[in-house]
């Protein structure tokens, strides 16, 4: 009897320590910490990870400091007391271990360059407020043709760094550090060698412009392209026409594997293109045809044709080894350390999107200059 107790108590031991292990290991709550941004600006980062009906878990990232907008992660995995989470729609991920006490997790949040960033799990007393979220913006009317009621057009500031295109939740469209051939890049969403008879002076003169459309809203991509383009007309004086050539290009096609894309259900009018430093990217509410026009404008050298067939919005990250890095600007962190050893562009794009990209000729169109001239300063 002494024999058989024995091993009845052992046995419950062991069951009350696998308990215990995998309590410890339990990743479901509500995590919190603070994120230091290389600016040296303190965040209050909060995650929260629940359990699907599928078992699977998922979580949702917040930035307190940033308005706390819910920010939807992609794949989460655990293995043991290790945890990943991909935020495709900020072109981020956090990796991190739990502590044998279930309380902690020590990792890593990376954006384009790892920071630390310790989270310690929150009881509702300890919970920090998560502010209300935004409205969503108001879109402008899909039936109408808009264009700027006012636009200023200034030289831009030689010494100010970056170049942006950007459009805010009330619809204003402004430019930083903006040539005349990167408007036209924008405007009409092709590749630079798509474009000749340009004069010097408007890929060398930089403008920076503030635009107020005529409609109320935010418009969507066709919309804010057709107010660009009437604005090349009317202050660049640009006028053009359209051939067609045969040109060496990129084509994107679905791969054997499938899409690997994050269906991106925001509702939201316009993509957003994000640098995570070389070779990487953060896509998030971009259509396959808006990818290949970023593509063609910013990271390959010759004009990039969708072939998927996919019509969805999608979140992704891209993460490569650029074949050149050019100039290094001054105050640049130093390269990733991993830059070497990551995949090139067409293997990363196989791998991490499940898409084909390829080289191969094809007819495409070629916008040709045949006026325009600098715009008044206003």
């Amino acid at each position: 009897m002494k024999k058989h107790f024995g091993r009845a108590l052992f046995t419950t031991v062991l069951a009350a320590l696998s308990l215990g292990v995998l309590f410890a290991q339990d990743m479901v709550g509500t995590w919190q910490g603070t994120l230091k941004a290389p600016n040296g600006k303190e965040l209050k980062m909060v995650s929260k990870i629940s359990r699907a009906a599928t078992e699977k878990l998922a979580a949702t990232f917040y930035s307190i400091d940033q308005g706390g907008q819910a920010i939807p992660a992609g794949a989460v995995t655990q293995q043991g007391a290790a945890l990943k989470i991909d935020i495709p729609a900020i072109g981020g991920s956090y990796e991190a271990r739990l502590s044998g006490d279930g309380n902690t997790l020590t990792g890593t949040f990376n954006q384009g360059a790892p920071l630390p960033l310790v989270l310690v799990r929150a009881t509702p007393e300890t919970a920090w407020t998560i502010p209300e979220p935004l409205p969503p913006p108001k879109v402008m009317a899909a039936d109408v043709d808009p264009a700027f009621e006012v636009a200023t057009i200034k030289p831009a500031n030689p010494d100010r760094p970056g170049q942006s295109i950007l459009v805010d939740r009330a619809g204003m469209f402004t430019t930083t550090n903006t040539s005349l051939k990167d408007l036209m890049i924008f405007a009409y969403g092709v590749h630079p060698g798509q474009i000749q008879g340009l004069p010097s002076w408007a890929e060398s003169d930089k403008y920076d412009i503030v635009g107020k459309p005529d409609h109320e809203g935010m418009g969507n991509d066709t919309q804010i392209r057709s107010m660009m383009k009437k604005l090349l007309a009317e202050r660049f004086n640009l006028a053009l026409h359209r051939e067609n050539k045969e040109l060496s290009a990129f084509t994107l096609n679905i791969g054997k594997t499938g899409p690997k894309l994050t269906v991106n259900e925001s509702g939201g009018n316009l993509p957003g293109f994000g640098g995570r430093g070389p070779g990487s990217i953060g896509v998030r509410n971009s259509t396959m045809e808006q990818f290949a026009g970023f593509l063609q404008a910013r990271i390959v050298d010759r004009p990039v044709v969708d072939k998927t067939g996919l019509k969805g919005k999608y979140d992704f990250t891209l993460t490569w080894r650029p074949d050149q890095l050019g100039p290094t600007p001054a105050n640049a962190p130093p390269p990733p350390a991993d830059l070497e050893s990551r995949p090139d562009i067409f293997t990363a794009m196989q791998e991490q999107l499940g898409l084909r990209f390829q080289a191969e000729k094809t007819g495409v169109e070629v916008l040709v200059v045949d006026k325009a001239s600098k715009p008044d300063d206003n």
